[in-house]
């Protein structure tokens, strides 16, 4: 497995991984097009990927602006493997290296991302208004 900074040129690949998963289901792929991930790889933020043999099967983005995890998805395909923590981890080194301000996240409920969140460390600090589990963390 290869990790490395995503690019522009990722998005597409990026999209597939993200329709791809079984949690967090996009509803309405309309809602996230390719111009927000430009907008939150060139202007917001930073991503990785986690690539096998040149196809993308996982990624994450910071988004500085907002101070959050905006992305963090792997395909269901290589669940399990390791990657979901190895990008994790890639996004916190980089965002703690640009500030020291906390960062947050919200998931559904009852999910093995929720799961995954509490086992790195996050804590719960409410709700949002959508009923999702708000996380933050600090350095």
């Amino acid at each position: 497995m290869r990790y490395r900074q995503s690019t522009v040129a990722d998005i597409p690949q990026l999209m597939q991984v993200r329709l791809a998963v079984r949690e967090n289901v996009l509803s309405d792929p309309t809602r996230v097009p390719a111009t927000a991930y430009t907008d939150y790889l060139t202007r917001r933020g930073l991503g990785w990927v986690a690539e096998e043999a040149g196809r993308i099967v996982g990624f994450a983005i910071a988004d500085l602006v907002d101070h959050s995890i905006w992305a963090l998805f792997v395909h269901p395909d290589f669940a399990g493997q390791g990657l979901g923590k190895r990008l994790h981890d890639l996004l916190l080194d980089w965002y703690f290296r640009q500030t020291l301000h906390p960062i947050w996240l919200s998931t559904a409920p009852g999910t093995r991302a929720e799961e995954f969140y509490r086992r790195q460390g996050w804590q719960e600090t409410g709700r949002t208004e959508s009923g999702e589990v708000r996380f933050e963390r600090a350095i």
